[in-house]
């Protein structure tokens, strides 16, 4: 059985622990987030994007609260649907959107494509998928961190159905054995592709009814809610740096369109999404900023502002030539060249 959407939580009224720069910063990249994706479902049925993307239309809460909770230097492993994390680590959308275009302009020159973007610079460590892959390695990266004394925390980004792949308690099991600096997080969106996950997991919450098998606390939130994502990522990222080990939290959410673009998601029950679509994270921020007193016209040039630069970085990646030919043999191997050696 589906989940329900729930209210929003208890919020922010009467408590500005999170201040106006980072709630301005908060809607800021969910709106930019939101935009930057419509546009390449727009280019895409302008056959100016190739393949498939899998967008995350409606899960854009925990793209930002991660975000802006995240310190320079801290590690993000997505899944085949990071477009929104990769944005909101600080990847431009020129960088992003000629990617999924295959030109020079991408963030890998358009070699990687939609569901394998990187930004190692913006600790953006690659889009995995294969489902679970980057969960191991995520451990990798956060033992890196704790074997030099470094102090960045690594946070691995994953769906619903990851939970029921055996790479998901390897890795939970290595990172509590090991105290790793690492936050796993389920985005649940209800769906692993086109199945129910409640039709095929034995508990009622994938990620968070497990977290005790593992010695972890069962945290479960609203992911459509970034005042509540922000929060609870800036209580793990807090408890990792301290050195005391991981946490799993899953973020209830629900995507707005199907699981990739060949899927019109006529599975879904009859007014599933009609409910879903009234806990909108961008609406609820919104009026989360005029609870604070945020003006309308503030909120209006944020909505223009990344319009704008929606339509800048389009006209940037139409003008960009496509990748080199020669690319492809590059960086095949780990000295830069494709030739074979044994």
């Amino acid at each position: 059985m589906a989940q329900k959407p729930r209210p929003a939580a208890a919020s922010a009224a009467g408590n500005d622990d999170i201040g106006t720069e980072n709630r301005l910063e908060l809607y800021r990249l969910q709106v930019e987030i939101r935009d930057t994706e419509k546009r390449a479902y727009d280019l895409f049925l302008q056959n100016l994007i190739k393949g498939t993307s899998h967008l995350s239309l409606g899960q854009e809460a925990i793209a930002a609260g991660f975000g802006v909770a995240m310190e320079k230097g801290d590690k993000s492993f997505c899944t085949y649907r990071g477009h929104a994390h990769t944005l909101a680590r600080g990847a431009s959308m020129e960088g992003m959107l000629g990617e999924l275009m295959l030109r020079d302009i991408g963030l890998m020159r358009g070699k990687g494509g939609s569901m394998h973007l990187t930004s190692v610079e913006h600790g953006v460590m690659g889009s995995y998928a294969i489902i679970g892959a980057h969960l191991p390695i995520a451990c990798g990266s956060a033992w890196r961190a704790q074997y030099l004394g470094e102090k960045d925390v690594t946070v691995c980004f994953f769906g619903d159905g990851t939970t029921n792949i055996g790479a998901f308690h390897e890795a939970l099991n290595f990172a509590v054995i090991w105290k790793l600096p690492v936050v796993f997080v389920c985005e649940n969106n209800l769906y692993m592709e086109y199945t129910p996950i409640g039709e095929v997991t034995a508990v009622h919450n994938p990620a968070g009814d497990r977290a005790s098998a593992y010695g972890l606390d069962k945290i479960v939130v609203d992911g459509n809610d970034a005042d509540v994502v922000f929060r609870t990522a800036r209580a793990a990222l807090d408890k990792a740096r301290r050195g005391e080990g991981p946490s799993l939290i899953e973020c209830l959410t629900y995507r707005h369109s199907g699981h990739s673009r060949a899927d019109p998601a006529k599975y879904r029950p009859p007014g599933e999404l009609e409910e879903w679509l009234k806990r909108d994270p961008i609406l609820i921020y919104k009026q989360r900023l005029r609870e604070f007193g945020i003006g309308e016209d503030q909120i209006a040039a944020i909505d223009a502002e990344s319009r704008r630069k929606v339509e800048a970085a389009t006209e940037a990646c139409k003008a960009s030539p496509s990748a080199p030919v020669e690319l492809l043999t590059q960086d095949v191997y780990a000295d830069g060249g494709w030739a074979w050696r044994n």
